[in-house]
């Protein structure tokens, strides 16, 4: 299935293009065995005309058939190109970038690529009740795989230790798979979803900075058709 780049999209996130829109769909918690709770799930990648998506995901406990029971989380974060930071970046706090990306092309985009021929990235996802999680891996084409490097914990929240997080792009829907250390216990399966791409992204009201990232140049280097999902 073909993926349609924006073309008012910074280039440093043409890797990520596939994710951009609204997705919504059902999951299984734990390994989705016949006890284990359906819920329904609303997850948009938008991006804001700055070098990172900004995530939100939705979910609510469900029937088998998808209405929706009761609520049942909440998550808020970003994703982005892991690279070094430079003055022109902006930050820390409300310390403004330059007009121009740093990344102002494809092939400025391209010389992030490693060595197994995707590209390293850095995904922070926060939580109600005091948690926030520090992914580092791997997109390459419309597979991401991510690990914890770092997991912060508020005075009263509960035992988390590390995850794991896979997302796959598999014709046309997403699919991901999120496995957890929690309570003391191993890293085991904690949930799992399939989800359809319900809204695209409007255009993003940016400034007149030029953007030098067309469809026949994507450095995404991904065929976007079918993914295996592990």
């Amino acid at each position: 299935m073909a993926i349609e780049i924006p073309t008012d999209l910074t280039p440093e996130l043409v890797p990520l293009s596939w994710l951009i829109g609204t997705w919504e769909g059902m999951g299984r918690l734990g390994e989705g065995e016949a006890d284990d709770e359906y819920f329904v799930q609303r997850v948009e990648f938008r991006a804001t005309g700055l070098p990172y998506l900004e995530y939100r995901s939705e979910s609510w406990v469900s029937d088998n058939t998808g209405t929706k029971l009761r609520p049942l989380g909440i998550e808020l974060g970003f994703w982005q190109l892991e690279r070094p930071l430079e003055d022109a970046d902006g930050g820390p706090g409300m310390i403004p970038g330059d007009l121009y990306p740093v990344l102002r092309s494809a092939e400025d985009v391209e010389k992030l690529r490693n060595d197994d021929g995707g590209f390293d990235i850095q995904v922070s996802i926060t939580h109600p009740r005091g948690l926030t999680e520090m992914y580092y891996g791997q997109i390459k084409g419309p597979q991401i795989h991510v690990a914890t490097d770092l997991v912060m914990r508020g005075t009263h929240s509960k035992e988390y230790a590390s995850a794991t997080r896979i997302y796959g792009l598999v014709n046309g829907d997403l699919f991901w798979r999120w496995d957890a250390s929690i309570g003391g216990n191993e890293l085991a399966a904690h949930a799992s979803a399939a989800l359809k791409k319900i809204a695209a992204q409007a255009p993003v009201e940016t400034s007149d900075a030029p953007s030098e990232t067309s469809p026949e140049n994507d450095p995404s280097d991904a065929d976007h058709g079918e993914t295996n999902q592990q």
